[in-house]
């Protein structure tokens, strides 16, 4: 037996979990003096408002390797765990410690191996899909590690917000990319680098040719390296989520579409009718 272990990054929903299970370690949230823990008992769209409402610096923090050692708990023999980009977090450190003190205290009883994704939301998703994939095609230990590894290494993580503010005060992107998006008034196509950090991939003019813009970057790309499967996530924005779905559905080649709204911490860096891709 085996079991996906992740953080709360990693967005799903019943229906994914039913196909595809992921036992999720959340982060915690702060914002106005309270915690969030971001569960599944997390209203997001009231976490989403206070957010909004609040004129505070809404924060994070990382699960702690404790929770991690938590979720290692069980009668599964191999054990994967999928975490944001470990250039924007401490998620995989703290992944990387927790594996090496189960393995001191429980030498040989398991197989444990962590996956930095390189990015987030999408991008986690995906991974934890793709491990069901290549463990259904029989693979296991370090076979699968290595299929995984190459797969996160073609990965492509993209998104959109309408507010970079978050981003830009925590500290996961550059002041510069802001003041480009601000000054210009401009929609930025944002992406992960290949390397777990964040980088501008495009400056559009308005909203309706951003997000066409996202679409030909992705049906070309996906043409030309034969992608398969195509994850979205959306923070309150199902319109837009739903746009890219059905441009991927009719685009040749693919086999699945995942559409799933953000939990809390994708929601606090994606922001405003944030969109996150992943193929």
């Amino acid at each position: 037996m085996f079991k996906i272990v992740a953080d709360s990054s990693t967005e799903v929903d019943g229906r994914f979990l039913e196909k595809f299970p992921v036992s999720l370690v959340p982060f915690k949230l702060y914002l106005e003096g309270k915690e969030y823990v971001d569960d599944s008992n997390l209203d997001v769209d009231a976490f989403v408002n206070d957010m909004k409402a609040s004129n505070d610096l809404p924060r994070s923090a990382c699960p702690s390797p404790n929770d991690f050692l938590d979720a290692f708990k069980g009668e599964e023999d191999e054990i994967f765990v999928v975490t944001i980009s470990s250039k924007l977090s401490g998620t995989y450190n703290s992944a990387m410690v927790a594996k090496e003190l189960f393995e001191t205290e429980n030498p040989g009883k398991k197989f444990i191996h962590v996956f930095d994704s390189l990015g987030a939301a999408a991008g986690e998703t995906l991974v934890a899909r793709m491990i069901h994939e290549f463990k259904n095609q029989g693979q296991k230990g370090e076979e699968l590690v290595k299929s995984v590894t190459q797969y996160i290494s073609n990965m492509r993580v993209m998104f959109i917000s309408e507010s970079l503010d978050n981003l830009i005060k925590n500290g996961r992107i550059s002041k510069w990319k802001g003041i480009i998006a601000t000054k210009l008034r401009i929609f930025p196509i944002m992406g992960a680098d290949g390397h777990g950090e964040i980088k501008l991939i495009e400056k559009v003019r308005n909203s309706n040719k951003a997000y066409n813009r996202l679409i030909e970057i992705m049906q070309e790309e996906i043409t030309k390296k034969g992608k398969k499967i195509v994850a979205i996530t959306h923070v309150g924005n199902p319109e837009r989520a739903n746009q890219i779905e059905t441009a991927m559905s009719e685009t040749t080649g693919i086999d699945e579409v995942i559409n799933l709204k953000c939990a809390g911490l994708s929601s606090l860096y994606a922001d405003k009718k944030g969109i996150v891709v992943a193929f």
